[in-house]
């Protein structure tokens, strides 16, 4: 029988919006209990209030229970401590200091609980000249100069829809610190404090223009770097319909292979064409590419190995074959009694299915179920009802 890697792990998650939430969502597919903790009413990336709620949520809190509960109130702490007491990591993503003025900071919870693995997800990280100041996406892929390469040659910076720094930079980079001291503690007995400035993170990950500043000894503009537009054999052009042809034919047998495919085989030695020649070679295939439709190119380019592809829309790519046959959707259940296909688990590993066992909860669907695993009776559950904690 298919088991789950992370069954039995307990984790209070503290988190809302998209880089926590994503994080512990991964953990949560793999089997941990992810009881997220958010104000009474509900964490903002629900939506507004009195609103359905939105489907930003209902991606990334699935297989969650959830726990209402106001920190600063009477009987809130103490709570919040007795869950520490077993529970295997913490994820927050609070400014720092604001879990320690508290009284639920690491040193608090380590106190109980010397196992604890405790993460801190921020902008910024902990310390150094910003630790205090608010960000987002845009803001931290500008200070890891990622967004300075996100423009086409001669055009201003701008970010796509997919927030690299809280997806790559928060959500994953603190999912694999995570599971790294998770393994620690289990041998150790220790668990761990652990920083993920979101900043940092998508920083370490911006290879490439950091390989070319030192090849080049000068930074490369945006749009002419090897993976930016510098070269023929890598980069988008449009089709005849408007839509675009995504080539990444780098190596030359796969360049080769698009060139006799397009009709244009005088072309394939000169894929890594550079300067004004490169520049001929892109306007000749540019050319080539606007003669035909998208469809038209995918129907000439299948079983061509050529490292060549549609750019997709989102809901192409819902009802494209390969999202099917890697059953990357999971129709999940909306509060207005339809469905919608989400995406799945991405990660595939032997004795185990992802499985959708929760859809994300209600605000505080949970309390109870939570509160009286606890040992909470009736009278302590209307004691912290009255004292406006939950």
């Amino acid at each position: 029988m298919a088991s789950k890697p992370l069954s039995g792990v307990k984790v209070l998650d503290f988190t809302q919006l998209l880089p926590g939430p994503m994080c512990t969502l991964h953990l949560a597919d793999m089997g941990a209990d992810v009881i997220k903790i958010e104000p009474p009413g509900g964490e903002a990336g629900r939506g507004p209030a009195r609103t359905p709620i939105s489907h930003f949520f209902l991606a990334v809190n699935r297989n969650k229970r959830s726990l209402a509960i106001n920190l600063r109130a009477n009987g809130a702490r103490e709570l919040i401590l007795a869950l520490a007491k077993d529970a295997d990591i913490v994820v927050e993503g609070f400014r720092p200091g604001v879990m320690s003025r508290l009284g639920i900071g690491f040193d608090d919870l380590k106190a109980i609980n010397p196992k604890l693995v405790y993460c801190a997800i921020s902008g910024y990280g902990q310390d150094g000249p910003l630790a205090e100041l608010g960000g987002h996406d845009i803001n931290y892929q500008s200070y890891a100069g990622i967004l300075e390469q996100s423009a086409a040659p001669g055009g201003k910076p701008h970010p796509g829809n997919f927030p690299i720094a809280d997806l790559a930079g928060g959500a994953l980079s603190a999912a694999m610190a995570i599971l790294a001291a998770l393994f620690d503690a289990q041998r150790s007995g220790q668990g761990r404090f652990i920083d993920v400035s979101m900043t940092d993170c998508a920083m370490a990950l911006n290879v490439q223009p950091l390989a070319s500043l030192h090849s080049w000894k000068q930074p490369v503009p945006a749009g002419h770097d090897t993976l930016s537009g510098g070269l023929p054999c890598y980069g988008t052009y449009e089709t005849a319909d408007g839509r675009h042809l995504a080539v990444g034919a780098l190596e030359p047998k796969f360049w080769q292979a698009f060139c006799t495919a397009a009709g244009c085989p005088e072309l394939s030695k000169s894929g890594w064409a550079a300067g004004k020649a490169g520049a001929a070679v892109k306007a000749q295939v540019a050319e080539i590419i606007k003669a035909r439709s998208l469809a038209e190119w995918t129907a000439a380019l299948a079983g061509v190995d050529a490292c060549v592809s549609p750019v997709l829309r989102i809901d192409e790519v819902l009802a494209h074959p390969l999202t099917r046959a890697r059953g990357m959707t999971v129709d999940t259940p909306l509060p207005d009694g339809g469905s919608a296909p989400y995406f799945a688990f991405p990660v595939k590993m032997s004795d185990y299915a992802f499985s959708l066992d929760r859809p994300a909860p209600a605000a505080g669907e949970h309390n109870e179920a939570v509160l009286r695993e606890l040992g909470h009776g009736d009278e302590a559950i209307a004691a912290l009802k009255t004292a406006g904690a939950i």
